[in-house]
């Protein structure tokens, strides 16, 4: 791994589209990278993410805190479906996920805000996640 943050949002990608409650709401081909309301709803889009370097560890490995925010949207009046699908989300997100090619030394959902979208057909939610990770080049 050469960038944390593509890592980081493939490993969170795969948690959730391998989760059966939370591919029964979201299919799991709309849940990948992205920033603004797609075509095909409900989906769970990931943010281009921000790393802050720590610098190396033990045994040649580099250590960074990987910041991310995940958006849910849904088409619908009012945020009840949107609203739903983060609860489940933020659900999965209690169990980390599993990484290939580098390591979480810490995880966590840390906060979910419901922005009204100026469509009132939309719903959207945004949940910020954030992980220490270590990897080896």
């Amino acid at each position: 791994m050469i960038e944390p943050t593509i890592a980081f949002r493939e490993a969170l990608g795969a948690h959730l589209a391998s989760d059966l409650a939370v591919a029964a709401l979201v299919d799991p081909e709309n849940i990948r990278a992205g920033d603004f309301a797609p075509d095909e709803l409900p989906a769970i889009l990931f943010g281009a993410g921000n790393v802050m370097m720590h610098g190396r560890a033990s045994g040649a490995q580099f250590v960074a805190t990987v910041f991310m925010d995940l958006h849910i949207w849904a088409l619908e009046p009012g945020l009840d479906t949107a609203q739903t699908i983060g609860a489940t989300v933020a659900r999965r997100l209690m169990d980390w996920p599993s990484c290939d090619g580098f390591s979480l030394d810490q995880f966590k959902h840390t906060r979910t805000v419901w922005p009204r979208d100026p469509n009132p057909d939309y719903g959207h939610g945004v949940l910020s996640v954030e992980a220490v990770v270590r990897w080896s080049i």
